[in-house]
């Protein structure tokens, strides 16, 4: 297909240093389909998905984007935007069907074809171990509530880096742990549905201890870069009111500090320490802190936090950040504030801190084919636009900021969004699983063949 031409005069791109990683990502369950094929066991999303109700479309992940059984095509679509980078999850559920106990052969030799055609053609995988889809098996068990799922992780982590290690450049062990402990758990808005409040914390511990323990088995296993993918969101109070601005801080350390500090610091924040007492044993801090390669950050947008009610069992209320326009999900475009973020990142854990990589950031645009078959999403390339600038001026301010994942290759399943909402780059026809690359990707790509050339 041949799109008009995106292309822009010099200095009219974002521009970052030379050598800086641009790529894009994906994840198991939200692209690959096949979830009762070779051997794959259910994971929490197989069940979370199939109750009428928890997914606003009704849809679920059983067929999703079809990967599984179009990666070549995925890979060639891949290898045309140019950016080297790729980062997409392993099922767990794949490789160990229940959590634990006997591989199946089939799930990891995919990953295993996967990561060897990646490398035939240029591409540079980061491999992410958990992304959301624990396997039900395990949250029979207790899910991430059982401290003993983290030794679970740890196997299952080694099986994986034993057969990979070798070849992948950059490992996440688990993705968003912030949004598993309080979505999934805290909320109940996602899998595995638990709306827990406060009592959650314990998943924020051991999801942390897993992490360290999975970091221990792949280096173990030769894996050369280790880091994290956490989301990251700065927090603003919905008003100077010392009710609004004291519990806008208590959820900024929840969100952010919760994960962050015990990664980088190995200790939690000061006003949650007391809460995770009764769950941290000797030397977890230890494990939880291994040495990060690099550590990632999945950046959407702000939120804006608000005291609830009195009467109210939850005491933050999120509320709508005026003044900036909207995706097509409703969320702020705020490119800004992921600028601020990065630079009072820096500024807060300086020698703490390894380099910076984006490791996810995108926006919901629903646009579909035209007559003419072109998805002219031009409010993504914007966004994409906005938010290189921002990571361009913090790197001028002193961020150490190496890479930029864009959410996502391709529209897939958005987890309680289902498929209503797009964030590719490359348009799917969920119907027919056809592929249309949009504006965006042609974009993309131009902007990543303008960046100087590491010489």
């Amino acid at each position: 297909m041949t799109f008009p031409s995106t292309h822009r005069g010099v200095g009219e791109f974002p521009l970052l240093p030379a050598g800086f990683q641009f790529g894009t990502a994906t994840a198991a369950y939200q692209v690959e389909g096949a979830a009762a094929q070779d051997g794959r066991g259910p994971s929490v999303w197989d069940t979370w998905s199939a109750v009428p109700g928890h997914v606003a479309d009704g849809s679920t992940g059983e067929v999703a984007s079809d990967h599984y059984h179009r990666v070549e095509e995925d890979v060639a679509l891949l290898a045309g935007l140019g950016a080297p980078g790729y980062r997409f999850s392993i099922s767990w559920p794949r490789v160990l069907p229940t959590g634990s106990g006997q591989v199946n052969a089939a799930g990891l030799d995919f990953y295993d074809r996967l990561v060897d055609s990646l490398l035939e053609h240029g591409l540079a995988p980061m491999a992410t171990l958990f992304h959301y889809d624990l396997p039900q098996g395990l949250e029979d068990d207790g899910g991430w509530l059982n401290r003993a799922t983290a030794d679970r992780f740890a196997e299952y982590a080694g099986i994986v880096g034993e057969r990979l290690a070798d070849r992948v450049a950059h490992w996440v062990p688990v993705n968003d742990p912030s949004v598993v402990t309080m979505f999934g758990y805290g909320e109940g808005r996602h899998a595995p549905g638990k709306a827990l409040l406060f009592d959650c914390l314990p998943v924020a511990h051991h999801l942390l201890l897993a992490h360290g323990r999975a970091a221990q088995a792949l280096r173990a296993a030769g894996a050369a870069s280790v880091g994290c993918a956490n989301n990251h969101a700065p927090i603003w109070p919905a008003s100077e009111d010392e009710a609004d601005t004291g519990v806008s801080k208590v959820f900024d350390q929840m969100w952010n500090g919760l994960f962050l500090e015990p990664m980088l610091l190995g200790r939690y924040p000061v006003d949650l320490a007391p809460l995770m007492e009764d769950v941290v044993a000797p030397g977890d801090m230890a494990t939880i802190r291994q040495p990060l390669d690099f550590y990632g950050i999945n950046y959407y947008y702000p939120a804006r936090i608000a005291a609830a009610p009195e009467e109210e069992e939850n005491p933050f209320q999120f509320v709508e950040v005026l003044g900036h326009p909207q995706t097509d999900a409703g969320s702020p475009v705020v490119p800004d504030a992921l600028r601020e973020f990065l630079i009072i990142f820096r500024a807060r854990y300086r020698a703490a801190l390894p380099p910076i990589f984006i490791t996810e950031c995108g926006a919901a645009y629903n646009t579909g084919p035209d007559e003419h078959g072109v998805v002219d999403d031009q409010p993504r390339i914007d966004f994409y636009d906005a938010h290189l600038r921002a990571v361009s001026e913090a790197v001028n301010r002193g961020v150490d900021v190496r890479a930029f994942y864009a959410w996502s290759l391709l529209d897939c399943f958005e987890w309680a969004k289902g498929l209503e909402h797009r964030f590719g780059l490359v348009h799917v026809d969920f119907e027919t699983q056809r592929r249309t690359p949009k504006r965006s990707y042609e974009w993309f790509a131009a902007m990543v063949a303008s960046q100087p050339v590491d010489r």
